[in-house]
């Protein structure tokens, strides 16, 4: 229940626009400038609980409490390690990320990355920090974590051995900025051996916030020349680099001056006239400012004879040391793989760029509900989460001249680093796209049956099903409505997700979700209605009161059910018999007279045939993915948080639910629905309840 609050609250949060860049969540609840202002005030520098100078901040397996790699740590501020330490000295560059002794290069070639960007460097590393104004052993930076922007408290206290710093380091030695930063992006991720291993794209994404494409150049796509040219005017950030086959092979120099297993940036792309011919010019830049490509328009070569002035001058040709030119053939053919991170429009605040639209949502599979695995598996397919994107405007500039829209479509699953310690593991997930058929068209509170996920094609769909933290996959079609349906391989997987789209033009993008609403008919019932052989039943059961209690009515349903082999039941219990008591007692006596025990064996008779029909195997219980078209048929609509949670709470261990669990659902349901209507004001979807109220309500 109280996951299910902070949930809610969270959405809450969202809501009301907090997780921006702006104006990030506080993680584990610190607030950076309260926190400062109270060590200062106190005189005390800054220890931080939540993320400790102890061992189980270090790791849990190979940086355990245990290893021998954890011996003689001890922990440090950097006043201790040197005379003048500083936070950032003459600018953030690379030569202020050496790699220590934890298996994180992906996410110092992402940090070197920042440093030659001013812009995005200012997102991650807030300015204003040092060891000398105000200093009390406190500094904070921001993160992207799915789908929000947090702000990460940390103390200064550093892991060293030997009077050295174990992990990032400059190499100067006396400037700390990426060592604090690696140890906040620690704690996000709980502990630092959680960072060992991982793909540069990630930590792009979680420095910008921005949504990555990632091509392998041997099987380049035709048009990837004019996808590279579009995402430099997006203002996207592009990386590329060449594959090693051993570590021996580690920033080896090619005969041409390239550096392999290298991170290097692309910068430009752009068509010059040659000799009579159109050539594709791919402009990257070294990061070392040095070693350079000496292949066909690298700086000085004969190429640059035959292009005219204008061209050379529009091209930039004189370039910055480790700036150089080549063709777009020899790019392809002497790179291996090109990263492309796309930017936000929140992250480019210059006008120079145009910008992607984006959009996200976050979701949910979960067992017995949500949780059907990909399109092999039909019978559970289409229990998955479902979300809508209405294409309707073209691209400006059409690769192939057809009329298209082009978009992402990143499918993003969360907390795999928290996992580890867990020895959890990452789900292999993927996603699906149909074609909205015309009658679904324009609504949102819908979801997309079976009969029309698995009676048509699937237009299109993520390049593959991969166990890795996000596949994103780039489309082109036609104007229209599509449904798309994230999943993970298999079914009956929990987890979490975070669904992106971004869209060149402007797009209209929604969850498909069935509105939460009831039709309940009242049933009105006089006692001359009612059969007299019923009539003399209902003495027989009520004694000379004439009345039902909850303990006699528990008696009465378990004496009926029992009598039957059809379904299966562990007997109603006496909660379930104070719920229905309490919905169909109309004079408050706490009992169920005549017509009121009439009212309750009719929705007993036709809750009884809903369920049996559901009851596909004839198991005597009903699949909990039933439940959904079950609670339709008696009136209610739920969408997949009603769903999970209706689950959570009546269905058992191996996702079933039998008679007595459907019943006290359904009455349940009723009579929630019914308090809402009684409280709500209007028409407008929501009540206010003070504590009392709120209190009695749940109790009752």
């Amino acid at each position: 229940m109280t996951s299910t609050a902070d949930r809610l609250a969270h959405q809450q949060q969202r809501a009301e626009g907090i997780g921006t860049n702006q104006n990030p969540v506080k993680f584990c609840g610190q607030d950076y400038e309260a926190l400062r202002q109270q060590c200062l005030s106190r005189g005390r520098l800054f220890e931080d609980d939540s993320f400790g100078a102890e061992s189980k901040s270090l790791g849990y397996n190979e940086l355990g409490p245990y290893s021998s790699k954890t011996r003689d740590i001890v922990w440090k501020r950097p006043m201790e390690l040197c005379s003048n330490p500083k936070f950032i000295d003459d600018g953030a560059t690379r030569t202020d990320i050496c790699q220590g002794a934890l298996g994180d290069c992906w996410l110092l070639a992402a940090i070197a990355s920042l440093t030659l960007d001013q812009r995005i460097l200012g997102r991650v590393v807030p300015t204003g920090q040092s060891f000398t104004e105000d200093y009390a052993g406190i500094f904070h930076f921001q993160f992207w974590q799915y789908g929000e922007w947090v702000d990460v408290v940390i103390d200064d206290r550093l892991p060293t051995r030997d009077g050295k710093l174990l992990f990032v380091h400059s190499a100067e030695g006396s400037e700390f900025w990426s060592a604090l930063l690696e140890k906040a992006y620690a704690k996000v991720n709980g502990c630092y051996e959680a960072l060992s291993g991982g793909n540069t794209i990630e930590g792009f994404e979680d420095f910008t916030g921005g949504i990555a494409e990632i091509y392998t150049l041997s099987k380049a796509p035709p048009e990837l020349f004019q996808i590279i040219r579009k995402a430099l005017s997006l203002g996207s950030l592009l990386g590329c680099s060449i594959d090693i086959t051993s570590a021996y092979e580690t920033e080896a120099v090619t005969t041409l001056k390239l550096v392999k297993g290298h991170a290097y940036s692309v910068t430009g792309a752009e068509e010059v006239s040659y000799q009579g011919r159109d050539v594709q010019l791919v402009r990257v830049r070294n990061p070392w400012g040095e070693v350079e490509w000496t292949g066909p328009w690298s700086d000085g070569s004969n190429e640059w004879k035959y292009v005219s002035e204008a061209d050379k001058s529009k091209l930039n040709h004189v370039a910055e040391d480790g700036e150089f030119w080549m063709s777009y053939s020899d790019f392809i053919k002497q790179f291996s793989k090109l990263e492309i991170c796309n930017l936000t429009p929140d992250t480019l605040e210059s006008d120079e760029f145009g910008h992607w639209n984006n959009y996200q949502f976050e979701g949910m599979w979960r067992v017995g509900s949500t949780a059907g695995g990909c399109r092999n598996h039909a019978a559970t397919f289409p229990s998955n989460p479902q979300f809508v994107v209405r294409l309707e405007d073209v691209d400006d500039d059409p690769l192939d001249g057809e009329d298209r829209c082009t978009f992402l479509v990143g499918l993003m699953q969360k907390d795999g680093r928290q996992k580890r310690r867990l020895n959890g593991e990452l789900e292999t997930i993927g996603f699906t796209i149909y074609k909205v058929p015309d009658q679904y068209k324009g609504c949102s509170n819908v979801r997309l049956s079976p009969d029309v996920l698995l009676r048509q094609r699937a237009v299109a769909m993520s390049s593959t099903f991969i166990n890795t933290r996000e596949v994103c996959d780039r489309f082109r079609l036609p104007p229209g409505e599509y449904a798309i349906i994230p999943s993970t391989f298999h079914p009956h997987k929990n987890g979490k997700f975070v669904l992106r789209v971004f869209s060149e033009k402007e797009a209209n993008t929604s969850q498909l979700e069935e509105k939460i609403d009831a039709k309940i008919k009242e049933e009105e019932v006089s006692e001359s209605d009612i059969d007299p052989h019923f009539k003399k039943i209902f003495k027989e059961v009520s004694g000379s009161d004439m009345e039902v209690s909850a303990f006699e009515l528990v008696g009465i349903l378990n004496n009926i059910v029992s009598h039957r082999s059809d379904i299966k039941t562990d007997g109603f219990s006496l909660e379930t018999a104070r719920l229905i008591v309490s919905l169909l007692d109309k004079d408050e006596s706490a009992k169920l007279g005549l017509k009121e025990f009439h009212v309750l064996w009719n929705k007993l008779q036709k809750y009884l045939e809903i369920f049996k029909s559901h009851d596909t195997d004839y198991s005597g219980t009903m699949s909990s993915l039933e439940m959904r078209a079950a609670a339709a048929k008696a009136g209610f609509n739920v969408n997949s948080a009603v769903l999970q949670a209706i689950v959570n709470r009546y269905a058992d261990a191996q996702f079933a639910i039998d008679f007595d669990s459907f019943v006290s659902c359904l009455i349940k349901l009723e009579m929630l629905f019914k308090m809402f209507k009684a409280l709500e004001k209007g028409d407008s979807g929501k009540i206010e309840l003070n504590i009392q109220q709120w209190m009695c309500l749940a109790i009752n």
